[in-house]
């Protein structure tokens, strides 16, 4: 009786842990999730969503940023962040969320001086 006890309490135990089958679908599921919502946003490209913001559409805005949870979900989940302590999760995710937007910064700025010098000619800088 006592090690039936002790059974269904090590049972219940696991039951707050899922499964790494689980996991897998769960990862599965929602990358293609994630993944169909670009495609169709791609195919479709809503008139909406082709207006600009900030020198860029909106639509193109959102593909950054589910290009973005993909790879930080990715991260979370096949390199195991998810199970490290706080610590360890900062010092990996902090770095990413300050220099992905530094290196979107960067590329947007030069992407546009790029396009206006193909667009209008020879642009210098003003010093």
């Amino acid at each position: 009786m006592a090690h039936d006890a002790h059974n269904l309490a090590i049972f219940r135990g696991l039951l707050k842990f899922k499964s790494n089958q689980q996991k897998i679908w769960g990862v599965l599921i929602f990358l293609s999730i994630v993944t169909t919502v670009e495609v169709v946003l791609g195919i479709v490209k809503p008139a909406a969503l082709m207006t600009s913001f900030l020198n860029m559409k909106i639509l193109n805005w959102i593909f950054l940023i589910l290009t973005i949870v993909k790879a930080y979900y990715i991260a979370w989940d096949f390199m195991h962040i998810r199970d490290e302590k706080g610590g360890l999760k900062g010092s990996i995710v902090l770095p990413l969320v300050i220099l992905i937007p530094y290196l979107s910064f960067i590329l947007l700025v030069e992407a546009d001086y790029i396009f206006d010098v193909m667009f209008n000619g020879f642009v210098s800088w003003n010093f």
